[in-house]
């Protein structure tokens, strides 16, 4: 075995350990952070194997805890920051460990990070585009055409959208809204000021808003790329009064938090569950069931990574889920009033500041935002 003087501690990025994720590859993972914190929220992955040590436990060394990490295989550290998995991480590499990395940033840049997958081409030229929030679950997408682009339920880190609208050789147009986020910041509202694009939301969820806005409203189409793409509003209220989802070349359909892979979306994260629960099943077992089956459903958010497909595509054809969703198999109305109002998981970490921000009653710094969106996103029904 090498001394400790010639191993040398390893950094990992969050795309490089994105990029592990999902090609499946063996990791062992260990999370200093304290257990609550851990319990709530975690890193997870098909092959990953992860344990849970706090900081404070490791302080006095870690010689207790090395017959718990496997010898021989990576071994990635992780904690809130950076700080603490580093100094744990040193600690396994003196102990005589080798191919020990920590995480660059921490759980916060795990959070953030975005990784553009490519969903594929369009029927009448161009290309879409979905972004993997893979530490949060929540998805974004770009339209693009023509020299143009639109971005669907942008996330705040608006810098990588603009940076691959740039490498495809398209102007920023468009930012829509499907509806008024209560899991996490919109950068709908800051794209468009970056870029000189107009910002949609739907009237009905921007009763409060501070700022001016597009209406996003059934009937008006949205053209991206010289009319060479539709992109076809579909009113669909339940998660909120205003949800509003995207039919995208007659191919794909952009379900905001109504609908998803595994799961459908909540009606409480506004505190109307019993009003809005009626909506949500018109949506489902309604609104829905007149689209085509054949539409790809593209979601805004993922709650498990069963729910990643090839490549981290998170997608599904409409007539699967119908077959396959729990939540559109409820004929029973007063069961799914029970099942979309009742024993719900917990709700998403700062919600209502959340939903002031994006009404622009509150303007957080850059540091408070990241604060206010540390942990899982809790959009779906099922995710307990």
């Amino acid at each position: 075995m090498a001394s400790s003087t010639e191993l040398e501690l390893s950094v990992m990025t969050a795309k490089e350990l994105t990029r592990i994720v999902l090609a499946k590859e063996q990791l062992f993972i260990l999370d200093v952070r304290n257990e609550s914190d851990f319990n709530d929220w975690k890193i997870e992955g098909d092959s990953i194997e992860i344990i849970n040590i706090p900081y404070f436990d490791l302080l006095d060394g870690v010689d207790d805890s090395l017959d718990q990490i496997p010898d021989g295989k990576k071994v990635l550290v992780v904690c809130a920051k950076e700080g603490s998995s580093k100094f744990v991480a040193e600690q396994i590499i003196k102990a005589g460990r080798s191919n020990v990395y920590y995480l660059e940033g921490g759980m916060k840049s795990w959070s953030e990070h975005l990784e553009p997958v490519k969903i594929g081409e369009l029927n009448r030229g161009g290309s879409l585009y979905q972004f993997v929030r893979i530490g949060k679950g929540c998805l974004s997408y770009m339209v693009i055409s023509n020299g143009e682009a639109a971005v669907i339920d942008t996330l705040r880190m608006t810098d990588v959208f603009e940076q691959i609208a740039k490498e495809q050789g398209a102007q920023i147009k468009h930012a829509l809204d499907t509806h008024l986020h209560a899991d996490h910041i919109s950068g709908g509202r800051k794209l468009a000021e970056r870029t000189g694009a107009a910002y949609w939301l739907p009237p009905k969820d921007a009763e409060e808003v501070t700022f001016d806005y597009k209406k996003l409203e059934e009937g008006h189409d949205i053209t991206v790329g010289s009319t060479t793409i539709r992109i076809q509003p579909v009113y669909s209220p339940g998660h909120t009064i205003g949800s509003t989802s995207f039919i995208v070349d007659d191919q794909y359909l952009l379900t905001g938090d109504i609908l998803f892979i595994e799961s459908i979306g909540r009606p409480d994260l506004a505190g109307k569950a019993g009003d809005w629960v009626g909506d949500l099943r018109e949506t489902l077992y309604s609104r829905y069931k007149k689209l085509s089956k054949d539409l790809i459903v593209l979601p805004a958010h993922f709650g498990k990574v069963t729910e990643l497909g090839e490549g981290g595509k998170v997608m599904a054809r409409l007539s699967d889920l119908y077959k396959n969703n729990p939540g559109l198999n409820i004929q029973e109305e007063e069961r799914f009033r029970r099942t979309v109002t009742e024993n719900l998981p917990p709700q998403p970490n700062s919600y209502q500041e959340i939903r002031q921000t994006n009404m622009g009653k509150l303007t957080p710094s850059e540091e408070e935002q990241r604060e206010m969106e540390i942990g899982p996103n809790r959009c779906a029904v099922h995710d307990k």
